[in-house]
């Protein structure tokens, strides 16, 4: 399978008046470059217009890329979202995935869970996840709380060590993404790299450059 290219929405970061409508276009724009994921990373957003957002998202989306919600399950069930992305203090992963094994969500339903350790990592695959997002990998403002970059030595060695796909996140660009997929990651996940201004033929050139490299 191709490497998988996920644009991480932030709409704070878009310096716009209208900050919803700015995410929506951006996630247009990644989609007709040839993104494959979109997560909706907006936890501050009130339910109304999140769910708004969502179903934006996935209208814009249909039939060419997935759509996933950070930490909202009911926002991501409820707006018709192809899965949702757990952080740290949000739903436990293993009663996530037990809830929508159980009939509450479609049986292709994703629930990802972000890993910053080998030992999180081995413990979301045990919880049944279907991916996770590892980093960070390189140095970016974003991720700064989560401590040093973990380099793609310890990518690998967390993709060698579990079955799930593996997504790596963090200071993720176009210079770099190729050497987190030949690490053996399944695919990279990045904000800058989709809403710094660029032309949009540039941003299609490297996501085709992405789904060109071999793991």
């Amino acid at each position: 399978m191709k490497p998988i290219v996920c644009y991480v929405t932030d709409r704070k970061s878009l310096g716009s008046a209208d900050p919803a409508g700015s995410a929506l276009a951006k996630i247009r724009e990644a989609i007709a470059a040839g993104a494959d994921w979109v997560q909706i990373r907006e936890r501050d957003l009130p339910t109304r217009e999140l769910l708004a957002m969502v179903r934006g998202a996935v209208e814009a989306c249909r039939g060419a890329a997935r759509v996933i919600v950070n930490d909202r399950l009911d926002v991501a069930i409820a707006g018709g979202a192809a899965g949702v992305h757990l952080g740290e203090k949000c739903l436990p992963e293993h009663e996530a995935v037990r809830w929508c094994r159980s009939g509450n969500a479609p049986p292709e339903f994703l629930v990802g869970v972000s890993c910053h350790s080998l030992e999180e990592a081995r413990e979301a695959e045990g919880a049944g996840a279907s991916y996770i997002l590892f980093g960070p990998v390189f140095d970016t403002p974003s991720k700064r709380s989560f401590g040093e970059p973990q380099g793609t030595a310890r990518l690998g060695e967390v993709c060698r060590s579990v079955r799930l796909p593996v997504i790596a996140i963090g200071g993720v660009n176009e210079k770099n993404g190729a050497e987190c997929i030949r690490a053996g990651a399944a695919g990279i996940a990045a904000i800058r790299l989709f809403q710094e201004p660029r032309d949009p033929e540039v941003l299609s050139k490297t996501i085709t450059r992405l789904h060109g490299t071999a793991r």
